[in-house]
């Protein structure tokens, strides 16, 4: 089994920052790919920023050059570094990972339990 636990959520004012953690432990052999989705109240969830194995990234328009992405492979960390924030950036944020674990013969998606993200003065 894979849990990935979030952290780093909270309130922060207009133009402040905040930086998300995400762990994945448990039976892990091999990551090909964390992300960082969000969802607000009556929107369709969607992928905020992506990382595969190899470090190429991926980032939804609205947050380019605003919010960074980045992994700690030794230690399974993904992180969302996100400056400038605006009240739409306001949502639950979810982590996910694409795991293969030692018991199993493909990749599967895990996801987190989700980080309160509020954006307001």
């Amino acid at each position: 089994q894979v849990q990935l636990v979030e952290s780093g959520g909270g309130l922060v004012q207009p133009g402040g920052s905040l930086r998300l953690s995400c762990a994945a432990s448990g039976s892990i052999f091999s990551i090909n790919f964390m992300g960082w989705y969000r969802q607000a109240p009556g929107n369709e969830r969607e992928l905020v920023a992506g990382i595969i194995s190899g470090g190429t990234t991926n980032y939804v328009d609205s947050v380019k050059g605003r919010f960074t992405i980045s992994k700690d492979n030794a230690k399974n960390v993904v992180y969302l570094q996100m400056n400038s924030l605006k009240p739409e950036d306001t949502a639950v944020y979810y982590c996910s990972a694409h795991v293969k674990e030692y018991t199993g013969s493909d990749y599967r998606a895990y996801w987190g339990q989700g980080t309160q993200v509020t954006v307001s003065s």
